[in-house]
């Protein structure tokens, strides 16, 4: 078996991987079949994925293949195809306890905390496997970043009048974007790529060009009016500190990208407007269970997201190319077994 190893930053290499051991009870062993390549697989290849340690494998947004069970599961059997939750939480802590299990004290993400699933097979919690009938494995590879995109969307608990600017073309703003587009609102992206701007275009979004004067572009949408919600997707703390002057009054800010480090804002406008500020982060069963029954439904359409799948021995070299957002990739693939 062979596993993709982020040795150190700019160093992915492609080595020699022990087989797991059987699942124990309650858990699965699954064949990974796609892989989704992430922003955090790509800041961690920079060097600026904060939580993170080398080396280590990549990859947290799987659609997989059951090889095995362990006692206790009756769910799942062999051959089902799924996508994995892969926030592995406690479920003691009080966070977990009050259903937040998203933010749990002691969370382990597959990929980031521990190793992940750019490899041949992994064991699994089965309570953290969704099964599908009707999903593809690419489909089913992204819906770890839609359901990213869905918590986020959630948080603020928004009205069907509230108008929402998303900020960020890249793959968690548009799953911000078909969360809202879901619930039956269209919201304004705002972006300063060029090729994501067109590809927001193609797929029919109104797009501000952060390259221009967006206050004006965003009071011209909205009839002169600020959006009622802004969801920053950047992890720039340029736009987040930015975002505050584009949230009308009494209005809401949502930091889904994460940066790590301070950031700061002007308090008497803060205060003037009266701004609720959240954070939102990861996801949790719930957002999995809702978005895949829209996936499903075809509701949400990731068609137009998904790159060429590409094989593992390919990938080393694919990743300074999927760096830059003008290259036009927005979810790179990877086919590990077939």
């Amino acid at each position: 078996m062979q596993a993709l190893r982020l040795t150190q930053p700019g160093q992915l290499d492609l080595v020699s991987a022990e087989t797991p051991a059987p699942p124990g009870p309650d858990e699965v062993l699954v064949r990974i079949r796609r892989v989704g390549v992430c922003g955090t697989d790509l800041h961690a290849y920079q060097g600026k994925q904060t939580f993170f340690t080398y080396p280590r494998v990549l990859g947290h947004e799987l659609g997989v293949e059951v090889m095995e069970t362990g006692a206790g599961v009756s769910a799942l059997r062999r051959g089902d195809l799924c996508s994995v939750e892969p926030f592995l939480n406690c479920g003691q802590c009080p966070p977990c306890r009050m259903g937040k299990t998203n933010c749990c004290r002691s969370l382990r993400t597959l990929g980031v905390h521990i190793d992940g699933g750019m490899t041949g097979a992994i064991v699994v919690p089965a309570g953290k496997l969704h099964r599908s009938t009707v999903l593809t494995l690419e489909q089913l590879a992204v819906v770890e970043p839609l359901c990213i995109g869905a918590h986020a969307f959630a948080r603020p608990e928004l009205n069907h009048s509230d108008t929402v600017l998303v900020i960020g073309g890249g793959p968690i703003g548009l799953a911000v974007v078909e969360a809202a587009r879901a619930h039956g609102m269209e919201p304004l992206l705002m972006e300063m790529s060029r090729r994501r701007l067109q590809f927001a275009q193609q797929i029919g979004l109104h797009t501000i060009d952060a390259s221009l004067d967006a206050l004006e572009q965003i009071r011209g949408a909205l009839d002169g009016d600020l959006p009622r919600c802004v969801f920053d997707c950047t992890g720039s703390p340029r736009s987040m500190m930015a975002a505050f002057e584009l949230v009308d009054h009494g209005g809401k800010l949502v930091f889904v990208g994460h940066y790590p480090g301070e950031i700061t804002f002007q308090n008497p406008n803060f205060h003037a407007r009266e701004i609720t500020l959240y954070a939102s982060r990861n996801a949790t069963t719930q957002d999995f269970k809702q978005v895949m029954a829209l996936l499903e439904s075809g509701r949400i359409r990731v068609e137009p997201w998904l790159a060429d799948p590409v094989a593992p021995h390919e990938v080393a070299e694919r990743f300074p190319f999927w760096l830059d957002p003008e290259n036009g990739v927005i979810k790179p693939i990877i086919a590990w077994a077939d």
